[in-house]
């Protein structure tokens, strides 16, 4: 705990919330002045417009972190503590849980269920899903080149093809599990209070799995879940924006 508190942890989370206040402040602003017909859809949408700043701007932060090198201490000191807190027995559930997130899973998963909206007349939700999949993943191998960040070697663990950052697997399960949600609740709206609960639960134990096994650093983890759940959302708004032009 003090080493978190010792490296700014909680003068960052006062910055990032500065930050995403005064983004929406901004944004508000703007549409007051040039663009009138956002007002409306502003204030409406404003709980999904602040987690959206909020997804962008802890990732934005995250990628920085590791760019230079800051988050280096602390991202050892969590994953030891893990590996002090996790009995060894759960080695084989964790393995079990980070194949849902591999692409010989998602990919099949993905089109199935896109020909299966798109034939039962829900081509919005088709797309969705397809977008977010292929976005993530072109995201997810561009950034990995980028960054070049070498995966953690505390422990013996499973070789992984590319650097750690992001980690692909929770970032794809992360898009994947937010499209799903998105397009059951769009399809059947009270299917949300079953769909949100456990896309929450998948994607917490795909991050936390690629953190017990030892191949991702937490930060990798951290921005992997902001920008997996930014895609989807932010295509979701940007549809709806269109479709619903006198609202925005």
């Amino acid at each position: 705990m003090n080493l978190i508190v010792n490296s700014g942890f909680v003068f960052d989370i006062f910055k990032l919330a500065l930050y995403i206040a005064c983004s929406y402040l901004a944004l508000f602003v703007y549409a007051r002045r040039f663009q009138t017909r956002w007002v409306t859809r502003l204030a409406n949408k404003r709980f999904a417009i602040l987690t959206l700043l909020t997804l962008l701007i802890v990732a934005v932060k995250v990628f920085e972190d590791v760019v230079s090198k800051e988050s280096g201490p602390v991202d050892v000191a969590l994953l030891r503590y893990l590996q002090q807190i996790v009995p060894p027995e759960m080695g084989a559930f964790f393995n079990l849980i980070t194949l849902t997130g591999a692409a010989k899973f998602l990919v099949p998963a993905t089109l199935m269920l896109s020909i299966l909206f798109y034939v039962t007349q829900h081509r919005g939700q088709a797309i969705l899903l397809a977008a977010s999949m292929a976005t993530g993943a072109a995201l997810t191998y561009t950034v990995k080149l980028l960054v070049g960040r070498s995966r953690p070697e505390l422990w013996s663990s499973t070789w992984y093809w590319g650097s750690s950052f992001p980690s692909g697997h929770t970032l794809s399960t992360a898009a994947f599990a937010t499209a799903l949600t998105i397009c059951t609740a769009q399809i059947w709206p009270k299917s949300r209070y079953l769909a949100l609960p456990l896309a929450v639960a998948w994607v917490a134990l795909m991050g936390l799995s690629r953190l017990v096994l030892g191949v991702h650093w937490p930060t990798d983890v951290l921005a992997a879940i902001c920008v997996g759940v930014f895609i989807p959302l932010a295509i979701s708004l940007l549809v709806s924006a269109k479709q619903h032009p006198s609202a925005s």
